[in-house]
């Protein structure tokens, strides 16, 4: 597996800094580089691997079950070379490629939107008059 898109979790949470990671997802574009800093000494797991934006500003977490397979992979000195993939609604997502190619990006997708009961139209019109 030379190539593969991760998630990207807790982008909700603040950073340390007060900075806010969905804000600076949100200045992110599909292609842009990002960076994995391995972080042996985090309180909660010590396999965690933070993402970075090409700005130096965390923008949330590997998975914790890809994190320790990624991480081993960094400290053993592999070339790891990442970029912003996109957002969806609870996690950005990051290309990686191995072995120091650059990673492509999938091809978009496009899907339609999802209809919520809210969003049905009403068959006999509005309430509030017309």
């Amino acid at each position: 597996m030379d190539e593969l898109s991760l998630a990207v979790v807790g982008i909700d949470f603040p950073n340390r800094d007060g900075s806010n990671r969905r804000f600076e997802i949100l200045q992110c574009n599909p292609g842009d580089a990002v960076s994995l800093r391995p972080e042996p000494r985090n309180l909660h797991d010590r396999f965690a691997v933070a993402v970075l934006s090409d700005r130096g500003h965390q923008i949330g977490y590997l998975t914790a079950e890809r994190a320790p397979w990624i991480g081993a992979r960094l400290r053993a000195g592999e070339p790891v070379v990442a970029i912003f993939q996109g957002l969806a609604e609870s996690a950005a997502y990051i290309r990686v490629a191995f072995g120091g190619r650059a990673p492509s990006l999938p091809p978009m997708t496009r899907t339609e939107p999802r209809l919520i009961a809210d969003d049905v139209a009403d068959p006999d019109g509005p309430l509030w008059g017309a």
